[in-house]
């Protein structure tokens, strides 16, 4: 098996078959967990009469349903499909393969094979005429056409005595196989990624301090999907209530100069850096270690924070990626971009108008991604996830031929 060291966080739906190999699924469940895919198993109805749905939900730590009629608030036809990276069907079996390729949703399975754009992986398992038989080569050969992956049965020791191809295969070589399929997905495999989010906090006296609204929903959905694209992430949270993520190196900090401190030390290892962070442009001049009273408050003196990606970008080797944001009340967006794109010394900068209290906090954005080689994206209402992957594409496209 191929040393791959797979990103955390990524989506499995897990279908499972009527067929005696469903036991062996329960280990399959487990490899994937240990390569830090987050399971939803969906069996078929009939399926339950091998392994029940108990069994399922200890070993997933997640509901279980196999009904479309189940938790309907939900929408589990379609939200399963949505949210999952890949489609696991395993053990897959003749009636199953039939029904997919026929296009029919008459359970919770099907219907989210229908709703999915994942890629879909199915891991035949069957008596050997069964798998022979021309209805299933003809069913298999319709799957491979629509580009669902069919993984070759295993030949040996079936049910009682009979022997053949058919056989559920191995669990490391159906990981081998999902690593193989999902890998597709993984442009930043490998890559180490530095992001910064939230807001600094800038102390006045151990009560008071400037800061600003970020909330660091963007960074922290930036961070997310580059580790589910391969990434090794870094990410440095400013003042962000959002729990840490599995499988990102999070530090947290408060100010600037914190923040300024750890991307110098980390940003000469990394391959890209993401400035998400609001960093405070001004700090007090002098810090009060004692609450100051309110009639002593008539002025504050403030100095500038040092501009640190600006220092990063000055201290840049060739192959590596600088994207910045900045948030504007500035209607003319794109030439006020430009221009802190240039003084930057970025490749990308996203500019957004957070004018009225907008974007901060909300789980939408819109705004315009710039480049230094002149390109211009306007991105219109879409959602900090969405976002985060067009910026990525961006990012991962130039990293590959940063190095040539």
């Amino acid at each position: 098996m191929s040393q791959i060291t797979f990103p955390r966080g990524r989506e499995i739906v897990l279908g499972v078959g009527a067929g005696i190999a469903a036991y062996k699924s329960c280990d399959v469940l487990r490899r994937l967990q240990d390569h830090g895919f987050l399971v939803t198993v969906v069996p078929t109805p009939s399926s339950l009469n091998f392994v029940g749905k108990a069994t399922w939900e200890a070993l997933s730590g997640r509901k279980v349903n196999t009904d479309v009629w189940e938790d309907i608030p939900t929408v589990p036809h379609v939200s399963l499909g949505v949210k999952a990276d890949l489609v696991l069907i395993a053990p897959a079996t003749a009636d199953l393969i039939s029904r997919i390729a026929a296009g029919r949703a008459d359970d919770l399975l099907t219907n989210t094979v229908l709703t999915t754009t994942a890629p879909i992986l199915l891991i035949p398992a069957m008596h050997p005429q069964m798998w022979l038989n021309p209805a299933t080569v003809a069913n298999v050969e319709t799957l491979k056409s629509r580009g669902i992956f069919v993984m070759e049965p295993a030949i040996g020791r079936l049910t009682g005595s009979d022997s053949g191809i058919g056989r559920f295969p191995e669990s490391n070589e159906i990981i081998e196989k999902v690593l193989e399929v999902s890998q597709s997905r993984c442009d930043l495999l490998g890559k180490r990624v530095l992001i910064t989010a939230g807001g600094t906090r800038e102390a006045i006296d151990p009560v008071r301090y400037i800061g600003n609204r970020s909330t660091g929903k963007q960074g922290y959905a930036l961070a997310f999907a580059a580790v589910k694209r391969g990434a090794i992430v870094d990410l440095i949270a400013a003042n962000s209530a959002f729990p840490d993520i599995e499988g990102i190196t999070t530090t947290h900090v408060e100010s600037a100069d914190e923040m300024n401190l750890l991307v110098q030390e980390k940003f000469p290892n990394s391959d890209a850096l993401l400035m998400c962070a609001a960093v405070a442009d001004a700090k007090p001049v002098l810090y009060s270690t004692d609450k100051i009273k309110k009639a002593k408050l008539s002025e504050i003196a403030l100095q500038t924070n040092p501009d640190i990606l600006s220092t990063a970008a000055k201290h840049r080797s060739a192959s590596q990626v600088l994207l910045g944001f900045a948030a504007e009340t500035n209607s003319d967006l794109v030439n006020y971009g430009k221009s802190k794109l240039n003084a930057k010394g970025v490749d990308f900068l996203y500019v957004n108008n957070v004018d009225n209290g907008a974007i901060f906090g909300s789980d939408l954005t819109s705004g315009y991604l710039l480049s230094n080689e002149g390109d211009v994206s306007q991105i219109s209402e879409v959602s900090k996830d969405t976002l985060s992957n067009i910026l990525l594409d961006k990012v991962s496209e130039r990293l590959r031929y940063a190095n040539v």
